[in-house]
Parts: C-alpha cells; sequence; structure tokens
C-alpha cells in the first residue's frame, strides 16, 4: 500500500501538486488520470523519488520513504517514453539493467517469450520500432518481480495482439497482491483494467474511489464519458 498525505509540489509560479492525500491499495490497479498538466507526471515522479516535494510524506507499507532510495528497488517503472543507449542491442540492455540492479528473481527469459521479442534480441535499440520499445520497456519493469509496479501509458504504440498480452500480463500482476500503478489517456484501458481512479485537475485531486463511483458520480454510463462531464463542468 502507498499512502501520500498533504503532498504539494510547486515550479516557480506553476503550483503543480496542491496537498494530494491518497492511499494506493495492494492487489489493486490504480488509474491516475487527467487531463495535461493535471500533475499526474509530477505525482509519480514523487512517488519514484525523481521530484522531491514541497511539502506532505508517502509512506510504503506504512515506512514514510522520504529522502531516502532504498525502496525504489521494489519498484519496477515503465515510463511513457523510455529513453535507451542507441548502441546496445536488446540482449545488452537487459543485461546491464540486470546488472546494475544486481537483484534475484529475474525472469528476463520467460518475458522475452511473452512478448514474442525472440527475433529482436540481437537487434540495436536505434533499429527498433516504437511498438517493440515498449515491449522492451515492459519486460525491463516487470525482470524484478517487483512489488509495485509504476506503469505510464503502458498500451501506447502496441498493436492489438502485443497489448492484450500486456494486459493479461498487468491483471495477472494485480493477483499476485502488487500494487499497481497506471496512467493512460485512453479510457477504455483505464476502465478494463483498473479497480480505482484518482482524477487530478490542475494539480489537485478532484476525485478518487472506484471507477464505477466516477462515472455515477459524473451520472454517465461509460468513463470517457464521466470524465468528460467532469472537465466540461470545471470548465475544460
Amino acid at each position: 500500500m502507498i499512502k501520500i498525505q498533504n503532498l504539494s509540489k510547486r515550479f516557480g509560479a506553476l503550483q503543480a501538486l496542491k496537498s494530494i492525500d491518497v492511499t494506493i491499495e495492494r492487489g489493486k490497479i490504480t488509474a491516475i488520470v487527467g487531463p495535461n498538466s493535471s500533475g499526474k507526471t509530477t505525482l509519480i515522479k514523487c512517488i519514484l523519488g525523481l521530484v522531491r516535494q514541497d511539502t506532505g510524506t508517502i509512506c510504503l507499507d506504512d515506512v514514510c520513504v522520504n529522502g531516502t532510495w532504498g525502496y525504489r528497488r521494489d519498484i519496477g517503472y515503465m515510463p511513457q517514453i523510455a529513453r535507451f543507449p542507441e548502441n546496445l542491442t536488446v540482449r545488452e540492455l537487459i543485461d546491464m539493467v540486470r546488472d546494475l540492479r544486481d537483484l534475484g528473481n529475474v525472469n528476463e527469459e520467460e518475458l522475452i517469450g511473452t512478448f514474442r521479442l525472440g527475433d529482436e534480441i540481437k537487434k540495436p535499440v536505434r533499429t527498433l520500432s516504437g511498438g517493440t520499445r515498449q515491449k522492451v520497456s515492459a519486460v525491463l519493469a516487470l525482470m524484478f518481480d517487483p512489488k509495485i509496479l509504476i506503469l505510464d501509458e503502458p498500451t501506447a504504440g502496441l498493436d492489438p495482439l502485443s497489448s492484450s498480452v500486456l494486459k493479461d500480463k498487468i491483471l495477472g500482476e494485480k493477483t499476485r497482491d502488487k500494487t499497481i500503478i497506471l496512467t493512460s489517456h485512453n479510457m477504455s484501458d483505464v476502465e478494463e483494467l483498473s479497480d480505482n481512479v484518482i482524477f487530478l485537475l490542475d494539480g489537485a485531486m478532484y476525485f478518487q474511489g472506484a471507477v464505477n463511483d466516477l462515472k455515477v458520480h459524473a451520472g454517465e454510463s461509460n468513463l470517457e464519458r464521466g470524465i468528460a462531464r467532469i472537465m466540461e463542468s470545471n470548465g475544460k
């Protein structure tokens, strides 16, 4: 479980996060959604320790992690756009990450098979398509069997088959009692995968709860229309 209290972050004149209070439950998939510049990326970077908040606390399983870094070994992170060393092959990249993290429970061969990367494994990263890079990023996020998964637009750029494979993998990780956070502009993906949703507007948390509860709150039958209705009522 991740518990965040009174989290605020300012970048100059921009108040990116405004006193966020959030509980992200273990064994569930929580989606963080909102329009551009709503604070989603800043919130994720604060959890990852890539951005230091101005106020507030972040606690994992009742242990507050502010100012520390060791907890990040329990996180698998799949960024929206991964930046890899272009001269390495996929195999060299995977080996490098494994050596850098120096952790057990490495299951990269199983994941290479799951995402059908066998034909790409010896190719330089610079030659890969966007979708293939996304699959490599998924392998790197999952290969250490992390307790926490943070997935930023995980299905972006994937073909329907690869997207389906990744979604099945994410749902399988949920059954193993993982704490899973995802962001997506694709509300059908959010509705398909997520148990709970955190909706941010202008750095403030507008809604936190079950996906179905947000739809009821907005008076709409699907999540995309519910989000659109809330944004419209707030002048967005």
